[in-house]
Order: structure tokens, then sequence, then C-alpha cells
């Protein structure tokens, strides 16, 4: 993790329990499955913060809430809240959003990763980063950012 707190005492909020999804049991194998808002939370709720030993939703800058999902058109945008508003980690933490959901989703989906309205001293400048597909490219193609994406995103046995 990073040395020099922006958020040295960060709130650390009670984790949602995860509701337990049931598989229909007459499903085509070969049909596209529908993804839903539940179920990209589920994917994203447990990416660590790059400052902190908690996860995204533990600190609340994630929310099931703060998904849309849009199966009909393969889009999903993922509205994210940093913990202070000049958070220095707001790109890498979105960065990890948009990794997290490209490796998990189907191709075939748009993903949209943004600040919420409001709650970053750079907001434009952080959206603009984060959906240049472009720049996203180059900022995994740097090591030490991919490594510390890669941190953010390992599973932890907690």
């Amino acid at each position: 993790m990073v040395t020099g707190l922006i958020n040295a005492n960060p709130i650390v909020y009670e984790r949602k329990e995860r509701r337990v999804r049931s598989a229909p049991t007459d499903i085509d194998e070969y049909a596209e499955e529908p993804i839903d808002q539940l179920e990209i939370f589920d994917h994203i709720r447990d990416i660590k913060d790059p400052e902190h030993p908690y996860s995204l939703e533990e600190l609340k800058v994630v929310t099931e809430d703060s998904v849309e999902v849009n199966d009909r058109h393969s889009y999903v945008r993922v509205t994210f809240t940093p913990t202070v508003e000049h958070c220095s980690m707001a790109t890498v933490i979105g960065l990890c959003l948009r990794v997290k959901l490209l490796r998990s989703l189907p191709s075939r989906y748009k993903v949209d990763v943004r600040i919420a309205p409001g709650t970053h001293a750079t907001e434009a400048a952080v959206n603009k980063q984060l959906n240049d597909k472009e720049r996203v490219a180059a900022a995994l193609e740097n090591p030490n950012l991919l490594e510390m994406v890669n941190e953010c995103l390992a599973p932890t046995f907690a």
C-alpha cells in the first residue's frame, strides 16, 4: 500500500451481507446470461483501496446503488465516491474498477467509470482519463501501476 496517507483515518462501514443467487436449472449453456446490478456490485465490492487495508465497499467508495446496468444495450456504469475530495488515488481506484470489470464481463459490454459529481476536486480530468481507452492502455503498460492495480484486485480470504 501507499505511504503518506491522504486520508489517515477513513470511516469504515459494515459490509452488506452477500445475497445468495440461485441459478435457473433449465439454462441453455450457449445462451447469453443477463447481468444485473447485484452481479456487477459483487465483482467490485472486494477491490482493496490502494491506501488502506479496507475494501471499496467498506469505505463506501462503491455501493450497490452506484452501479447502473443496461443488459439489453450491454452497458455498465459505476459511479464511485472518493473518501476525500482531494484524493490522489481516485484515478487508481477508477482504473481498478475498470480493469476488474473488463476482466470479468463479456467483451460486448461498454464499461463507464465515473467519479460522483461534486465529490472530487479534479473530477472532470479524472473522468476523462478513466474513459479514454488509449490513456487506460498506456497506464496499464506502466509496470508499477499495473502491480498496484493487481494488488488491489487480488482476492482476500478474510
